[in-house]
């Protein structure tokens, strides 16, 4: 069987991500660090993997796939793993929230962005996180009060909005970003706590 590789760094979001849905699906995998403070993403080597220059890049299956909204999408095809509903309504629901998360809030708050945004200066991006993180987030549980309330985001198991809500979480934290408000989003970070596959992605 070949081996599956994730080209990674530990507090992208975005690898973040995979690495959850990668432990649900119970798929065993090697780690390759692309360290993104030393412009490591943007060597020939990991540039002839993504031309994009991003992580996570992952080998499996025989093949090698890049952005994590994709990748989640195959493993969750191939793996059965249920982060979607059936129904097209509900499905499109379920999007649309994750998508709140990883399309529009986390892009403005990657480290490339705000850093060119504030030059990279203190307070000015630690302001540039709070200003966009805060907001994204009540969007979030706004639109999760149109789901039953239920132990994850969405439902009574992780979708695809727990594996995209969780990585940002984190970077809240790190931005010193408070949500302790926001009782969906809470209840759903304390369910995922309990979930072996969330807690051996966790960067730290």
């Amino acid at each position: 069987m070949t081996e599956v590789v994730l080209w990674d760094y530990p507090k992208s979001s975005a690898s973040y991500r995979v690495r959850i849905a990668l432990n649900l699906a119970d798929v065993a995998f090697r780690i390759e660090h692309v360290n993104l403070l030393e412009k490591a993403h943007r060597s020939p080597e990991h540039l002839a993997r993504n031309p994009q220059g991003f992580v996570p890049v992952l080998d499996i299956d025989g093949h090698r796939l890049t952005q994590s909204l994709a990748i989640l999408d195959y493993l969750n095809t191939t793996r059965d793993l249920g982060l979607l509903p059936a129904d097209p309504r509900e499905r499109a629901k379920v999007q649309a929230a994750a998508y709140a998360i990883a399309v529009d809030l986390h892009p403005v708050c990657n480290l490339s962005v705000a850093g060119h945004a504030t030059q990279g200066q203190e307070p000015a991006r630690t302001a540039w996180m709070q200003h966009f993180i805060r907001p994204g987030l009540v969007a979030f549980e706004a639109l999760l009060a149109g789901f039953p309330a239920a132990a994850f985001c969405t439902g009574a198991a992780p979708s695809l909005a727990d594996i995209c809500l969780i990585p940002q979480l984190y970077n809240a934290r790190r931005w010193g970003v408070d949500y302790e408000d926001l009782e969906r989003i809470n209840a759903a970070e304390a369910s995922c706590k309990n979930i072996a596959a969330f807690q051996t992605a966790a960067p730290d």
